[in-house]
């Protein structure tokens, strides 16, 4: 993926960051992680997107930011991420990042 993600590929440079999340065949680096997926979230990559709120949400290689955490989670989910989508409705459920809001949680599950 490296070569391919030096080269602006979106897909790589997420699958590259997902290889440092998880520490596949690198070490495991969440501020590399982070890295890799704003290259890919600078693209529009919804997978991207997603990843990079979950680092948001766990505080995982950035300080922890439930409210930029529901902002990405947004963008995916308006592409139509249905993880992104289950995970804006639980947000909506908890109030993590935003009001409680039930009536956009559960549109958020029935989108998902």
């Amino acid at each position: 993926y490296r070569l391919a993600a030096n080269q602006g590929h979106a897909v790589s440079q997420y699958n590259f960051g997902l290889c440092y999340d998880a520490g596949t065949g690198v070490d495991t680096n969440h501020a590399e992680a982070v890295r890799w997926y704003r290259r890919a979230v600078n693209q529009g990559l919804a997978g991207a997107q997603l990843s990079l709120g979950m680092c948001y949400m766990r505080g995982a290689g950035v300080d922890q930011n439930y409210a930029e955490a529901v902002r990405l989670y947004r963008l995916a989910a308006n592409q139509g991420d249905a993880n992104a989508q289950l995970s804006l409705g639980t947000c909506y459920q908890k109030g993590t990042g935003v009001d409680k809001d039930h009536a956009e949680a559960v549109r958020g599950y029935r989108l998902a």
